[in-house]
């Protein structure tokens, strides 16, 4: 039985590592869990607290059931778990660092509770990936529906064939070990998850994020273009600078680790 003190660490399977005066937290994306993360945990931990966790859609999770699709119906109610875990962990002023659909989460959690975070940094994040008229978020109307008609009619199949398309091809074990994190979600959670986050518009929020942010994104990404860095750097208000890191894919922490840390590196020093 979860404790009535743990009502978000022990499920989220949160684990703080290291030592140091900063917290570093990092969230996963879509189909990941927190193992995407396991190539640039030790080199922050020399410096720093890290917070990893899992989301509740993720197959890392013991109990699937905690993912209720009427409760997890945006990003909002995703970002309200983020609150509870940080606050239950009893940390302020934390560094955010959210991975693709996490960093949009990252963002409305700090429109909500500022006080707990430091600074944000956006790695592969995108308001929007749906097209729409003179937004270019990177995706066709019909090729997410073909996405989620081959999650819900071919589960196996599509989870390599995204891995592929998402992991730099040039490193099949990254690729591996993201498929093998999709394979873990179950199929409808997978679906329902793939509809919010495809189908999700937060272009709206991004006006409101006053925390500082550094977006980072790789020259190379199929699922987040460049066309989605510039809007986002157009419509942050507060401060922000971009920061871009040579190689392709959407994951640079399992494909470029030592690029990314560099990047974190320089980020993390002020």
């Amino acid at each position: 039985m979860v404790k009535q003190e743990d009502l978000y660490s022990t499920p989220m399977n949160a684990k703080m590592v290291g030592s140091g005066e900063r917290t570093v937290v990092l969230a996963h994306g879509y189909g990941a869990d927190h193992s995407v993360w396991d190539k640039v945990v030790p080199h922050l931990a020399q410096n720093h607290q890290v917070l990893v966790f899992d989301w509740c859609f993720s197959g890392a999770v013991k109990d699937s059931n905690l993912y209720d699709s009427v409760r997890y119906g945006s990003y909002n109610d995703f970002a309200d778990d983020l609150i509870g875990l940080i606050d239950e962990m009893k940390l302020k002023s934390t560094v955010f660092i959210g991975h693709s659909m996490s960093g949009m989460i990252g963002c409305i959690a700090s429109i909500k509770r500022p006080d707990l975070f430091q600074r944000l940094l956006l790695v592969g994040a995108t308001p929007r990936l749906a097209n729409l008229g003179d937004y270019e978020g990177g995706f066709e109307m019909s090729e997410i529906d073909q996405i989620f008609s081959n999650i819900e009619h071919n589960y196996e199949k599509w989870t390599a064939n995204f891995a592929s398309l998402v992991v730099d091809s040039a490193d099949p074990l990254s690729t591996q070990k993201f498929e093998n994190c999709l394979k873990r979600m179950r199929p409808e959670i997978a679906l329902h998850l793939a509809k919010t986050v495809f189908l999700g518009d937060y272009r709206d929020i991004l006006e409101k994020v006053f925390v500082p942010c550094h977006i980072i994104q790789t020259t190379n990404d199929v699922v987040v273009p460049s066309s989605v860095t510039e809007f986002m750097r157009r419509k942050i208000r507060g401060k922000h600078e971009v920061h871009l890191i040579d190689t392709d894919g959407h994951f640079p922490q399992l494909t470029s680790p030592l690029e990314f840390l560099d990047v974190l590196d320089g980020i993390l020093d002020f």
